[in-house]
């Protein structure tokens, strides 16, 4: 299985690693089939991400989605953090080998789930619409 360039080295030189103790927003999603979890946390003032931070435990493709998946949110204002998709993380790593697709998903499923329990903690009204269930049952290769 071959993996860009960028992907090696965001596996290798993750950004963002690690945890927020007075985040805003946390999310956490996971595949049971695949192994990964990954846990998203996010600290927001006027409503812009100023700070995120992740842990995931997982594959070469699980750390690197995760890592450019904080490198695309921060220093953005929620709502556009939110338009964040798993193609757009895909496009930043130069590619994802096709059985790999499912980590990019679950990278925007941790964000949308940070920015949904930081709308809950402070009483946010949204569309529910925006945030899917966790978990990759349509789109991956690891059944």
């Amino acid at each position: 299985m071959a993996y860009s360039a960028k992907v090696m080295d965001h596996f290798q030189n993750p950004r963002n690693v690690g945890k927020i103790e007075d985040a805003s927003g946390v999310g956490e999603v996971g595949n049971a089939k695949c192994g990964d979890i990954m846990k998203i946390y996010l600290k927001i003032e006027n409503d812009v991400i100023v700070d995120v931070k992740f842990n995931t435990f997982g594959c070469a493709s699980a750390i690197a989605t995760s890592s450019m998946a904080t490198e695309l949110i921060k220093g953005k204002p929620v709502s556009e953090a939110l338009t964040l998709t798993n193609k757009a993380v895909v496009e930043a790593l130069d590619g994802l080998p096709p059985v790999k697709i499912h980590c990019s998903v679950l990278a925007e499923e941790a964000v949308k789930a940070a920015i949904k329990d930081y709308y809950d903690r402070n009483g946010i009204e949204y569309d529910a619409e925006l945030f899917g269930e966790s978990g990759c049952s349509n789109c991956c290769h690891c059944d």
